[in-house]
């Protein structure tokens, strides 16, 4: 930071756009959600697929196809398609497929639905990805991954108060868990079969989505109970395919209640004690964010709770600048998408930033923490940036919020459950 510049002053616009991280290469770079066009070391001219999918990156079976794409480095378009919980289906998209379902995958110019039927369209004209997806041991493993999905949804959605009433949802999730352990540690290496393959893929974003889920509706460590599952994971996260397409607990936690009808808390003191811990961080080593208030308790100590473990990546370099960067390229549909941006937000976002890339506490103006934390809690992860990107900014968010002078802060506005409307990627797709 420059030596002139007060600690408590925020760094200006052109200041921190010139610490901004340069935009990567998304074409032929690291697998990334903000791509529109994938070559890897091919040519515009050998492109034969386009995938369409959704715009937040929030949908599983698109991230099936999404990450089979990627590991394959086959040379692909990306189409990008609202969701119906968080805006109107598009137009161009309801007359190419009529039920407005995705994934969707044009391949030599014919059209695919159903990410199971687009999986095998591709392994067709590709080749497998490691082994044939009607192999008999790659079938068996896909009927584990359904029966899973089965148990998790109705723990999830089924069983609400922690209780009687739950436990057999419960017991019977963790059998099938067992049973996944069990198919993992089959094989000496961490993946389903002798090597990576389509089945990893296909329990990818179910078991990324359950280790959120459970974890904030339940207080259940997926990763902490079945330590096979808990190896896979990290050896997931050496892979940079998986990692442009990795969620966080926070966007999990609140993207899948409008696609799943609804997701119950238990209600347990681990659980709430998870869902705060998401909610409200602290989400780096080390951080604290607020005094402790008559209804808190350490993580650890709350009954039965687990520390919320989301990654075992160790944060890369240059976490901080992504997120910076990312924000600057939407700073103004940022601010005209938030309903606090009339208090002095503008300014109080260059206080976040300053935090955030000088790690200097910057008070904000009065009044702008209920815009800060608006902000905070709608950052989604891959669609606007890393996982790590995600967690700096939010800690610089939420530290800069707590300096606001203002007595009686406007609250928080609650993120919805029965619809995203407050995700309308309006305004934001064509920046």
């Amino acid at each position: 930071m420059p030596e002139s510049l007060s600690p408590a002053a925020p760094l200006s616009w052109d200041q921190l756009q010139a610490l901004a991280a340069p935009e990567p290469d998304r074409v032929r770079g690291a697998t990334n959600a903000q791509a529109q066009l994938r070559l890897f070391c091919s040519n515009e001219s050998d492109v034969r697929v386009t995938l369409y999918r959704d715009h937040h990156a929030w949908c599983p079976y698109c991230q099936k196809v999404w990450l089979w794409l990627e590991e394959q480095q086959i040379p692909y378009r990306i189409r990008k398609v609202t969701m119906n919980c968080y805006g109107d289906k598009e137009g161009w998209y309801r007359q190419r497929v009529p039920s407005g379902m995705l994934p969707a995958l044009e391949l030599d110019g014919r059209l695919i639905t159903e990410s199971d039927e687009i999986l095998a369209a591709l392994e067709a004209a590709f080749g497998p990805l490691e082994r044939c997806l009607e192999d008999p041991e790659v079938r068996a493993l896909r009927q584990l991954e359904r029966r899973l999905f089965r148990a998790w949804c109705q723990w999830l959605c089924y069983s609400g108060e922690a209780g009687p009433a739950s436990e057999p949802a419960e017991r019977h999730f963790d059998k099938i868990a067992d049973l996944v352990d069990g198919a993992l540690a089959t094989h000496p290496g961490p993946w389903f079969l002798e090597r990576f393959s389509s089945v990893d893929l296909i329990f990818t974003p179910y078991l990324e989505r359950m280790g959120a889920s459970l974890s904030y509706y339940k207080g259940y460590g997926l990763r902490h109970r079945h330590p096979a599952i808990d190896r896979w994971f990290s050896a997931l996260e050496q892979r940079p395919t998986y990692l442009g397409t990795q969620s966080d607990f926070h966007t999990h936690a609140h993207d899948l209640p409008p696609q799943m009808g609804c997701c119950l808390a238990s209600g347990s003191e681990a659980q709430r004690a998870c869902a705060r811990q998401i909610d409200q961080g602290p989400w780096l080593p080390g951080e604290a964010n607020r005094a402790p208030g008559p209804d808190d308790h350490d993580l650890a100590a709350a009954p039965g709770a687990l520390p919320v473990l989301e990654t075992r990546q160790l944060e890369p370099p240059g976490a901080a600048l992504e997120a910076l960067a990312r924000v600057l390229k939407h700073r103004q549909s940022l601010l005209a998408v938030n309903p606090h941006a009339g208090a002095g937000l503008d300014q109080g976002l260059a206080c976040a930033l300053t935090r955030l890339v000088t790690g200097e506490a910057c008070p904000p103006p009065a009044g702008s923490a209920a815009g800060l934390r608006y902000l905070r809690d709608r950052i989604s992860v891959p669609r606007d940036m890393s996982l790590h990107g995600a967690r700096r900014l939010r800690q610089a968010l939420e530290s800069t919020a707590q300096l606001d002078p203002a007595v009686g802060t406007p609250s928080r506005i609650p993120i919805p459950t029965s619809h995203r409307r407050d995700q309308d990627p309006r305004g934001f797709a064509l920046a």
